[in-house]
């Protein structure tokens, strides 16, 4: 390539030096509006970008051990303690969430710039090829050609008109060659782009890595945490008590949503009698592509406590940042966390009909909005009483739990 590119130059300068003549059939000028030295300036500036990114992937990664250690100080208090973790679960997600979102962009620019660099590619053969066809002209034609040229002038006037003429003819070989040259430094400075790209998504791709990692020990460490806090024989009572007592927190803000909804709707009937209904529609499966259920809906033992318990839905065992869909048209009527529930949302779909979402890392709806179904609300997670990533789904009627089989598709 680099014999080709000194030989080409060497002709194009002599192309330069001797001028020439235009013969019929002769490819045009080549364009140079998309080869400037703001393209290139421009593509320097993405170079500079993207080291800049690499450098930021580099160091802003999550300090795990740092987590942990901070989270020592709130052991001894079980819903302080996971308040507390879930707040770095959060940060650890979004993280995570950044980073592919810059794969997804970093991707989508290797892909582009790799167009531009077969483009700017093409034109160099073009570019080659036509001034192989202008140097055999020259060639063929030989040097007495430009004096014939001016020794056939019938006057002085058209002797300035065919100097000018030749002198335009020299100018239009040099803009040739100017362009092969800026073309050439367009292609290094998309060569160049490439290699800083690919570096800064190999960096995220890692970075996602290390990232995930980071999630699933503060995961693990949860899950240590409270299942220590929960075999505790002493705690036994206690924590019995407690689980009685989170349920009914939980149950009563639940509750105090649906009746502020009814309010809501007992307003808007005494305005214009325009209510939302459900209109018997299946339900779709919340957390798509992933279908084993971890725990189901129903009366079980603990498995620790050994306590009858009432398991208020399905659990749908699925990785953390795994999209979470709504089941059913609806206006969401909480985008909240708790201690236990984490991370929720609850969607009232009319006709005293609500469905549920628990242990999210990430919501992507907020209170007062209108959703449809299987639009994405959230994202799957392990905030709240959780031990692992999964969906908690529940479905409520008029007050109550019921069986999400009784509206879901399989």
């Amino acid at each position: 390539m680099k014999k080709r590119i000194r030989s080409v130059l060497c002709l194009a300068l002599a192309v330069s030096i001797m001028a020439g003549n235009v013969q019929t059939g002769y490819a045009e000028k080549t364009s140079l509006s998309d080869i400037t030295s703001d393209s290139i300036k421009e593509k320097e500036n993405q170079i500079s970008e993207a080291q800049k990114e690499k450098q930021i992937l580099q160091s802003g990664m999550s300090d795990v051990q740092k987590m942990v250690a901070e989270l020592s100080s709130v052991k001894g208090d079980l819903e302080a303690y996971v308040t507390k973790l879930d707040g770095n679960l959060d940060q650890v997600q979004a993280k995570i969430t950044e980073i592919k979102e810059l794969i997804t962009k970093k991707e989508e620019e290797i892909r582009i710039t790799s167009e531009e660099l077969k483009e700017a590619e093409a034109t160099e053969k073009k570019q080659y090829e036509e001034m192989k066809t202008r140097i055999k002209f020259i060639y063929e034609r030989g040097d007495g050609f430009y004096l014939e040229v001016l020794l056939s002038a019938k006057s002085f006037g058209d002797l300035l008109n065919k100097t000018d003429y030749i002198e335009k003819l020299s100018q239009y070989d040099r803009d040739m060659l100017d362009a092969y040259i800026e073309n050439r430094e367009k292609i290094e400075a998309f060569k160049a782009q490439l290699e800083e790209e690919q570096a800064v998504l190999e960096e995220a791709r890692e970075a996602v890595e290390k990232e995930e990692a980071a999630l699933n020990t503060l995961i693990a460490e949860k899950e240590q945490q409270i299942n220590l806090y929960e075999s505790d024989i002493s705690n036994k009572e206690q924590l019995i008590k407690q689980y009685e007592s989170e349920i009914a927190a939980q149950n009563a803000e639940i509750a105090a949503l649906e009746a502020a909804v009814l309010e809501e709707r007992k307003r808007i009937a005494a305005q214009n009698g325009a209510v939302k209904t459900y209109d018997g529609g299946q339900f779709k499966w919340p957390a798509p592509s992933y279908k084993r259920i971890s725990d189901d809906y129903g009366y079980r033992m603990h498995p620790i406590l050994n306590v009858q318990q009432f398991h208020n839905g399905i659990d749908m065992a699925a990785p953390s940042g795994s999209p979470i869909l709504a089941a059913y048209d609806g206006e969401v009527v909480a985008a909240a966390y708790s201690s236990t529930m984490g991370n929720y949302i609850m969607i009232d779909h009319g006709d005293g009909l609500y469905t549920i979402y628990m242990h999210a890392s990430a919501l992507y709806v907020s209170k007062g909005q209108t959703v449809v179904r299987g639009e994405k609300i959230a994202a799957v997670g392990s905030t709240g009483r959780s031990t692992g990533p999964h969906l908690h789904f529940s479905v409520r009627l008029n007050g109550s739990y019921v069986s999400p089989w009784n509206y879901l598709s399989s």
